[in-house]
This record gives C-alpha cells, structure tokens and sequence, in this order.
C-alpha cells in the first residue's frame, strides 16, 4: 500500500546479475567515446570452464563477451592481459545492428560493474618453468605437546604483541 495515497501497490523485483570467473582469450581492445567528456571502453572475451562435458562436444568452455566503461575499463586496459584470470560481476545486455551486407546481427554481452583478480601474481606465475620460493619460513611440525613453534624472524608479522 502506498503511504502517501492509499493505492494498493504491486511490488516487483527484476534481477539481472552475472558472476563470472575465467581467463582472457587476448588483450583486452579498449577505445575512447568522442566528445569532450571521453570515455574508456574496453572489450574482452572471458574463457569461462564448463562444469559438465556435454557427450556430443568437445568444447569444455563459454567464450563470453564483456564490456567495461569508464575507471574500469581503464583498469582493464593497464592491468589485464591474456590469460589473466579474473571474477567479475556484471549484467546481460543484449543488442542487435545491421552488418554491411544488410542482415540483422543480435549480440548478448555482460556489461561489467565489478571485476577483480581471481589468482595472486604468484599463482599465475605458477604456469612458467620455475615456482617462486615462499617469502617465509615454513613452521616446522608440532611437538609432542601440540604447540607449533614459530620460526624466527617472524615476529613482526604477527597481529599481536
């Protein structure tokens, strides 16, 4: 019911939302809009892992479209390369233009609002010939009376004192 007039009120909620994790296929292609007030506009495509292998197919991933405007397409263009992986949230837009050869053309792409580093430097790293060495000691294996010593050096990390 509305407070103001009375009136009954039907109340509807419509969700559009997608999450994503996958790699970059390539670089992402950004441009700039025109005008005074230029934006950013990056593209990409996200290789998104299925979880079930269909039987008749042998493509086990989604090769997704996105688009990202403003600051986060400025930050697709200085810190995603291929094979980034990466998790965004966005929602479904679909679309459609005609191509030079006169036919009706529909394209669906997810319209990003959050994207964010789904693996550290170091994990992605993982995939070259050599493993970076932990920054820290490991601690060694609990003694008989269930404490874990901590290694040395380790004591300005520690959240408290």
């Amino acid at each position: 019911m509305c407070p103001q007039c009375g009136d009954v009120v039907e109340k509807r909620t419509r969700m559009n939302k997608v999450i994503l994790m996958g790699r970059l296929t390539r670089e992402p292609e950004v441009r700039y809009s025109q005008g005074d007030n230029s934006m950013a506009i990056a593209r990409y495509t996200l290789a998104v892992d299925r979880r079930f292998r269909r039987d008749n197919s042998d493509q086990t991933a989604d090769f997704i479209g996105c688009v990202a405007f403003g600051r986060s397409a400025e930050f697709a263009e200085k810190y995603l390369h291929q094979g980034t992986k990466i998790v965004i949230t966005g929602r479904i837009q679909t679309g459609s233009y005609t191509n030079k050869d006169g036919q009706r053309v529909y394209t669906t792409d997810v319209v990003v609002e959050d994207q964010e580093f789904a693996e550290s430097k170091n994990a992605a790293a993982g995939n070259s010939e050599f493993q970076v060495a932990p920054s820290r000691p490991e601690p060694a294996a609990a003694p008989a009376d269930g404490f874990l010593n901590i290694p040395d050096g380790i004591d300005e990390e520690l959240p408290f004192n």
